[in-house]
């Protein structure tokens, strides 16, 4: 005598377990990314002492995701934009581009 398996335990139960799966690796991915803008940006506020609004822009990740170079402009500012460079392996940042470690990771040489 044969069994017929219903349709549930063949299809339907595999594509959910795949999809939740897909859904957890992807949104720890978001949440881990949010995570780090927030931890850059109370990082600028602490360096600039400033307690007002800051915005990121153009976030790259360099040294294969150990560091993050990028734009900040604070909401009190009348200038545009300004660069940084933030080790995330050390939780340093660096504001002066003149710098050599903002200059290795950041210039463009090392983009290309």
């Amino acid at each position: 005598m044969t069994h017929k398996r219903p349709f549930i335990f063949l299809l339907a139960i595999p594509v959910v377990l795949i999809l939740a799966l897909a859904g957890f690796i992807f949104g720890g991915q978001a949440l881990s990314d949010s995570g780090l803008d927030r931890k850059i940006q109370q990082a600028l506020a602490d360096e600039l002492g400033t307690s007002g609004e800051i915005e990121l822009k153009n976030l790259q990740e360099v040294q294969y995701g150990y560091g993050i170079c990028g734009l900040y402009r604070t909401e009190d500012t009348e200038h545009g934009y300004a660069s940084f460079f933030y080790d995330t392996n050390a939780d340093r940042l660096t504001l002066d581009i003149t710098s050599r470690r903002y200059q290795s990771h950041c210039s463009l040489s090392a983009v290309c």
